[in-house]
Parts: structure tokens; C-alpha cells; sequence
């Protein structure tokens, strides 16, 4: 997709969820600039807000994994494919889409639902005292079934520009 404007409901998707990734990188930098004033001139600390930061960092990278694909920027061994056709690419791109892409989300899913349930059923909050309170730490868990859910979402619109490559070819 590189730079075309988004054409699906799934690429809109990831164009929002990639920006607002964009922007929690931002504050990340900011509370880390704040833990870290605080720590070294006024010798205090607030462990919700350390806590924060690396709760941050996690849903940045998955918030950010569909916009990373939509924009061709993720992981690839790009020895061959470079090199291949329109046609050539989009085999590749629907195959892998079929055979790796949809299982891994469809796995990773499963495997977290019981973990995000249990946090909520639990009414997870942090184990440090003044750390990060109910509800916060089950929100957050619940970006990992999000996140298989944008992926997922976003390699159906790689399918089917895949699909329609192999069509017009």
C-alpha cells in the first residue's frame, strides 16, 4: 500500500490505530522526561507512573503491528521479492496472508482470551503499591486481543488487493 490513502475499512482502521501509536509514543517520551525529572532533582517517584510507561510501550507496538503491515514496513525476507512481479508478490502476499498471517492472529487470539478474562474477572490492578489501579490493568491486557483483531483486519485487505492483482493479471 505504501503511500496510497486508505481504500478499506481495515486500512482506516490501521491509519487510526498507527497515528494514535504516534502520538502515545510522544507521551511515553514525555511521562518517561517526567519519572525521570522527578527521580533525579526532586528524589521522588510515582510507581503508577513508571508502571505506565512500560504499559505504554507494549501498546505501542501492538496498536502500531496493522499500520506497520498496512505500510509494507514490517519483517520480511525481502531477498526475492523485490525482484518478482506484480503477480509474483501478490501469490506471495496471499499465501502468506492464508498460511502464516491469519493462524498466528487466530492463535494468538485464542491464546489470550483466558488471560485477558481472568484479569478482568479478577479486577487486576497492580501488584506494586501505587501502582496502576483497577480497571487499567485489564484495559490494557485487553489490547492483546485487539491487536490479532487489526492484524487479522488488515491482511484481509492485503488478501483482497492480492486477489484483485491476481484477477486483473
Amino acid at each position: 500500500m505504501n503511500d496510497e490513502a486508505p481504500i478499506t475499512l481495515p486500512d482506516r482502521v490501521s491509519s487510526v490505530t498507527g497515528k494514535a501509536s504516534a502520538w502515545l509514543t510522544l507521551l511515553m517520551v514525555v511521562v518517561t522526561f517526567v519519572v525521570v525529572v522527578m527521580r533525579y532533582v526532586f528524589d521522588a517517584g510515582l510507581i503508577w507512573l513508571q508502571e505506565s510507561v512500560i504499559w505504554m510501550h507494549a501498546v505501542v507496538f501492538m496498536m502500531g503491528a496493522a499500520y506497520t503491515l498496512q505500510h509494507e514496513d514490517h519483517v520480511r525476507v525481502d531477498v526475492f521479492y523485490r525482484t518478482m512481479s506484480a503477480r509474483k508478490r501478490a501469490w506471495v502476499d496471499l499465501l502468506g496472508v492464508i498460511v502464516f498471517l491469519l493462524p498466528l492472529c487466530a492463535f494468538l487470539a485464542w491464546k489470550s482470551i483466558d488471560f485477558v478474562a481472568a484479569s478482568w474477572s479478577l479486577r487486576e490492578a497492580s501488584r506494586e503499591s501505587g501502582g496502576l489501579p483497577y480497571p487499567l490493568i485489564p484495559l490494557l491486557k485487553t489490547v492483546l486481543l485487539f491487536m490479532p483483531a487489526a492484524v487479522a483486519l488488515q491482511g484481509g485487505a492485503m488478501l483482497l488487493r492480492a486477489l484483485k492483482t491476481l484477477r486483473q493479471g
